[in-house]
């Protein structure tokens, strides 16, 4: 997918630039590691250059990934003998993450000085296809978001206060993964409102600043890796795609 097969929708800024943020800045405290989960090996290979590998296979792409201030170093290290990372330098970007997501993700967007697409992803997802980040552009393009989720297999109980629960309505609850892919111009102007403490991910911050959300169908294995039973369904899931 390039540049001149993703429209713009009607009013929208023209597509210029085709962005990820890969936003990894988790420590091992979960995985009860002393490496930040995203460093972990997964197949022998760290978490993170999975997930970065897998975007740098749209074309085009720009890649930035947030980092913490002290694994700036660590990435240096660990990515200087890794071919496909070497060979898309020019096509990476590193950027210090911040306190929190949210201010990760607008250190991300700050480097970004085009109009364009930009795609948020968890460095922790290293199982994403392709055909899903493909299809989260071309659904931003259209209709400015995309956001990427599953329906509800479990049942769901709400639990208040006091202890006692209630049931939910599972059809009409989906789990929220990402990509989460945004027109630049859209998430530009929705990360300058001020930080609220619910804002879980993108999709809530654009919705608070007044944009809307179209969800898109993700993809059940494309877990986010916090745990080490996590590490263990991954490793399957890959094997299954060797």
């Amino acid at each position: 997918m390039t540049n001149n097969e993703i429209s713009s929708p009607s009013g929208a800024d023209m597509v210029v630039g085709i962005y990820a943020i890969i936003v990894a800045g988790g420590s091992g405290s979960r995985m009860k590691s002393e490496i930040p989960k995203q460093f972990l090996p997964l197949n022998g290979k760290p978490i993170l250059i999975h997930t970065v590998e897998k975007f740098l296979q749209i074309p085009d792409i720009q890649v930035i990934v947030v980092l913490p201030k002290n694994d700036i170093e660590y990435w240096n290290e660990i990515t200087v003998s890794n071919a496909t990372i070497q060979s898309f330098k020019n096509s990476i970007t590193i950027a210090v993450g911040g306190a929190s997501r949210f201010q990760s993700v607008k250190n991300g967007l700050a480097t970004i000085k085009t109009h364009g697409l930009v795609a948020v992803h968890d460095g922790v997802r290293p199982l994403i296809n392709l055909d899903i980040i493909q299809n989260s552009y071309k659904v931003a393009a259209e209709k400015g978001s995309a956001v990427t989720s599953v329906w509800v297999k479990d049942s769901v109980r709400e639990v208040e206060a006091s202890g006692e629960s209630i049931a939910l309505d599972r059809t009409k609850l989906k789990l929220v993964q990402t990509p989460q892919t945004f027109q630049v111009n859209l998430m530009k102007r929705a990360f300058e409102v001020e930080e609220q403490a619910f804002f879980t991910d993108c999709a809530s911050v654009l919705e608070f600043a007044g944009e809307k959300i179209t969800l898109i169908d993700g993809a059940y294995e494309n877990i986010k890796i916090t745990t080490p039973e996590d590490m263990l369904v991954a490793e399957a899931f890959l094997q299954t795609q060797q």
